[in-house]
């Protein structure tokens, strides 16, 4: 299937969820998240400090990242968080601190007014919104490239750690030569390692 045609199909498979089926869901993929330093030629994903993690979009029916923020919190690890410019498809990142405010931008999406900024070159694993992806970890998301652009500046070694309600699809047909795949996703009911 190519890129277009994914993008609807999933929008329509997460507009038929229920809000509790995404609050368990996400529920689920959190707890998943904890398996992850011990699947086979993993990585160690909770040594590591600085993760940089999306404020879902309660209208597109994401993952509900709050549990992931908890975990991280309980963790003691350093949250980052973005602020996009849509003029220039660039993305800000700004540690989450008590004092840090967010506001609504026009898409719907908290982002956090100023605050301390992270470069990127800091930054050692990031969870990536998407609405689709395949068995080679290729990601599909709503089109404007802010992940891929973000993610070919950061180092050769982050972590990409992909967040679905669903399962893979075969695969993705038209993959660009700037798309750059997850090493993992995680869903409800597995983790999928790109690694192997």
């Amino acid at each position: 299937m190519n890129k277009k045609d994914l993008r609807k199909k999933y929008k329509e498979l997460r507009d038929q969820l229920s809000v509790d089926e995404i609050e368990a869901k996400s529920m689920a993929i959190a707890n998943r998240l904890l398996q992850l330093d011990t699947i086979p030629n993993g990585r160690q994903v909770w040594e590591q400090t600085y993760f940089h993690l999306f404020l879902s979009i309660e209208e597109q029916k994401e993952v509900d990242t709050e549990f992931i923020l908890q975990i991280l919190a309980g963790k003691d690890k350093e949250i980052v968080v973005a602020k996009s410019n849509f003029k220039t498809l660039e993305m800000t990142h700004y540690l989450l601190t008590d004092n840090t405010k967010f506001q609504k931008n026009d898409y719907n999406i908290y982002e956090p007014v100023d605050g301390l900024e992270v470069p990127v070159s800091k930054i050692d694993v990031v969870f990536v919104p998407l609405l689709a992806y395949d068995k080679k970890g290729n990601r599909v998301g709503y089109g404007k490239g802010f992940y891929d652009k973000f993610l070919s500046k950061c180092r050769e070694d982050i972590i990409k750690i992909g967040l679905s309600f669903f399962e893979p699809e075969d695969a993705i047909a038209a993959v660009s030569q700037t798309d750059i795949r997850l090493d993992y996703c995680v869903t409800p009911k597995t983790v999928y390692n790109f690694q192997l």
